[in-house]
Formats: structure tokens, C-alpha cells, sequence
């Protein structure tokens, strides 16, 4: 098979390119909502004090979106398990179409102050606590086991693909239409992945083992009481768990970045964000093209954005700072695809819907703290103090887990390819 070939093999797959595609149109969308929602809490909270916006108003937006991912991230799995993976993500895809039409009401209406947008976010997070488990959950069921890591990494790049177009139209709409179109579009978006679900076969999903549905407390003892017998997979969850809490804060620091640091326009702000995304799109398809989950990559990946960042932290120029990022996105999809690809794959029929959770309870459970740090650390020091702070402590995590997974530079071609295998 060609590498091209073997890059978009599970499309193959009709229920698969019903949700790729529905899931294209509805990330630009979201994207669009994203960079418009930071950018305007930053116009919301403009005062003598912070004559561009307040940067900690930026990290309690972040506080309020992640904040169910705390309070309930930990137990999404078993409710994953339990029920049906497709009306499960059907309900949460009418649930973020609601939000986002009552968010362009009171913006058209010019209403909106900053506590409302903080419970739009935080309604938003509570219903991606069960959208994330489920979608990975689904993506098994439309592909199978043995084109489970080409799905995965596929999903990355499209949603990565999204971060460029969604970022750029929003970076223009916000200089000549205003947030409240951002906001519109994204709202009408959710009709192409609405569509694409509904017009699924269910009879061609892949099938899974027999087992008997957990019960909530149980079932949520019984996912952690198996991660702490699989080291290798406490090795790659702890690892995530570092890199979200002080590396991925880019709803913070990017408008931050943007607006203060590089004092830029709506503009630079898309920008910043398209080029990540174009990173991030290419680490994506770079994992896709593998067709494997690899532990070497996973490292390698880690290391590239984390360095990245700390590279990133003393630039004042635009370009340099896009070229940083572009790096940076390459590290984070190429990290984050195979360490999800190695969980999935790992992980059990019974326990897969819990496992996914717990991976999404490391990246984004401590979301709340960690945007709150974020914005605190921007105050105090701008983006170039946070930044360095995040590369610095990424790269000694992304070093703990090499040692941890038995994988370095200096061992042999075959050692390394056991350690891959097993992880």
C-alpha cells in the first residue's frame, strides 16, 4: 500500500467519512467560536487597568470551560461504556448547537457580560465531558481495531485542519463582521455533523466483546484499579498529564500573545492560531502515514513541543513566533495522536470507554487550575515567563517518560522496536 494510500485508509470506511466530514465543517465552526470568545472577554474587561483586555479574565474563561472535566471527566468513561456510543454523541452535538445559538443571541442582542460567557463555557465543558470519550469510543466502532491508529490520527488532522481555516475566517470576520458572525456560523455548522451521524448504518459498526455494563461507582474502580496494574500506560497518562497542565494553555496565552505581547490585531490572533493548526495538521498526518501507535514518536513528539515552547518564549516578532508555533503544533498532534492510539489499542472492549476517559481526566481535569496559572503567569510576566515555564517543565516530563518506557536515543534499533511494541 502506498503512503498516501495508507495515510486515508479508514475513509475507506462509509460510516467513518460520514462522521470525517460532518465533523470538518462543524470543527471550523467551533474553531471560529473559540478565537472569537477569547477575543471578546478580552473587549469585555478593557479598563484603566488593562487598557487591551484583563489576560486573568482570559484564564478564568479557561477555569470555566474546563471546570466540569474536574468535577466529572473522572467518571465519563463508565457513562461511555454503558450506553450507545452514536446517541451519545448525537445529544451532545444538539447540546453544543443550543449553546451556541443562545451565545449569538445575547452577543447580536448586545447583552452579553463577562459572568455569561464564563457559564456558556462552562455549559460547553460538561457537555464535551461525555462528547470527547464518546467520539473515540464511536471512532472504534466505525474502523475496528486494526485501522483504530489511522482513524485517530485522521480525526487529529481534521480537527487540526479546522484550527487553520476556523482561525483565519475568524481572524477576518472579527476586524469586519464582529463576534457576534463567529458565533452565527458556528451555530449553523453543527447541521453538517448532525446529518452525518443520522445517516449512519449502525448494522456496519464494528462489533465488541460481551460484557455486562458497569455500574457507576464500580465500574469507575474497576478502570483505575487496571491502569495501576499497565505501568507503561500510568507512564504515557502521567506524561499527559504534565504536558496539559502547564504546556497546552493556548486559550490563554495565544489572545495574550496576540494582542499584548505582539501587539497585534484580531488579525495576528488568527494568524497564530492557523499556523499552529497547520503545525498540528502536519504532525497529524505524519502519524496517520505510520498507521501504528509508536512510543518513539509519542517522545519525540513530546520533546519537539515542548522545546518548541521554550524556543517560543522570548519572540517579539510575528513570524518568529508563528514559526515556533508552527513547530510546536507538529510536537503536540504527533505526541497526542499516538498516545491516545497506545491507550485505545491497550485497553480492554469492557474498559475501553473508561480508559479514554481517564486519558481526557489528564488532559483536561486539571484545566481549570492550570488556565487560572496560565493567566496569573501572563499578568505577572507576560507570555514570555509562561511560555518558558511551560517548555522548561515539558521537556523534563517528556525525559522522565523516555526513562520510564524504556525508550532512548542511545539504545539499539531493536530494543527500541520491543519497547514500541509493548507500549
Amino acid at each position: 500500500m502506498t503512503t498516501a494510500r495508507r495515510t486515508f485508509v479508514s475513509l475507506r470506511n462509509r460510516n467513518y467519512r460520514l462522521f470525517f466530514y460532518g465533523q470538518l465543517t462543524s470543527q471550523v465552526g467551533s474553531w471560529m467560536q473559540r478565537i472569537a470568545l477569547a477575543w471578546y472577554i478580552l473587549d469585555l474587561t478593557k479598563s484603566h487597568q488593562y487598557p487591551h483586555g484583563s489576560p486573568f479574565a482570559v484564564g478564568l474563561m479557561a477555569f470555566a470551560q474546563f471546570l466540569p472535566f474536574t468535577l466529572f471527566g473522572l467518571f465519563a468513561g463508565v457513562i461511555t461504556d454503558r450506553f450507545d456510543a452514536r446517541r451519545l454523541v448525537l445529544g451532545t452535538q444538539i447540546g453544543q448547537t443550543i449553546s451556541a445559538i443562545v451565545l449569538t443571541w445575547l452577543t447580536f442582542a448586545g447583552v452579553a457580560q463577562p459572568w455569561m460567557l464564563y457559564s456558556i463555557a462552562f455549559v460547553n465543558g460538561a457537555i464535551l465531558v461525555l462528547d470527547a470519550p464518546s467520539r473515540q469510543q464511536l471512532t472504534y466502532r466505525m474502523v475496528g481495531r486494526e485501522t483504530l491508529p489511522n482513524a485517530i490520527a485522521l480525526n487529529s488532522s481534521l480537527f487540526n485542519a479546522s484550527r487553520i481555516l476556523g482561525p483565519s475566517v475568524a481572524g477576518i470576520m472579527l476586524g469586519f463582521a464582529g463576534v457576534g458572525v463567529c458565533f452565527l456560523v458556528n451555530a449553523v455548522s453543527f447541521v453538517a455533523v448532525l446529518g452525518g451521524l443520522l445517516m449512519m448504518r449502525p448494522s456496519e459498526f464494528f462489533p465488541l466483546e460481551e460484557f455486562d455494563r458497569p455500574t457507576f461507582w464500580a465500574g469507575t474502580k474497576e478502570g483505575l484499579a487496571w491502569v495501576r496494574t499497565q505501568p507503561r500506560i500510568l507512564a504515557v497518562l502521567a506524561l499527559t498529564l504534565v504536558l496539559s497542565t502547564f504546556a497546552f494553555n493556548f486559550n490563554v496565552t495565544l489572545p495574550v500573545l496576540a494582542k499584548i505581547t505582539l501587539h497585534g490585531s484580531g488579525a495576528v490572533y488568527g494568524f497564530l492560531s492557523a499556523v499552529f493548526g497547520a503545525g498540528a495538521l502536519v504532525g497529524a498526518l505524519i502519524a496517520a502515514s505510520r498507521g501504528k501507535a509508536s512510543a518513539r514518536v509519542l517522545l519525540i513528539g513530546g520533546a519537539l513541543f515542548s522545546g518548541a515552547e521554550l524556543i517560543l518564549a522570548p519572540a517579539t516578532n510575528v513570524l518568529v513566533a508563528g514559526l515556533m508555533l508552527f513547530l510546536v503544533g507538529v510536537g503536540f498532534t504527533a505526541w497526542s495522536a499516538n498516545s491516545q492510539a497506545t491507550l485505545q489499542l491497550a485497553a480492554p472492549d469492557r474498559l475501553r470507554g473508561r480508559i479514554i476517559g481517564l486519558y481526557f481526566y489528564a488532559f483536561m481535569g486539571t484545566g481549570p487550575s492550570a488556565g487560572l496559572f496560565a493567566g496569573w503567569l501572563c499578568a505577572k510576566g507576560g507570555t514570555e515567563l509562561t511560555f518558558a515555564l511551560a517548555g522548561g517543565v515539558g521537556v523534563l516530563a517528556v525525559i522522565a517518560a523516555a526513562l520510564r518506557l524504556g525508550w532512548t536515543p542511545r539504545f539499539t534499533p531493536l530494543r527500541r522496536r520491543h519497547a514500541v511494541h509493548h507500549v
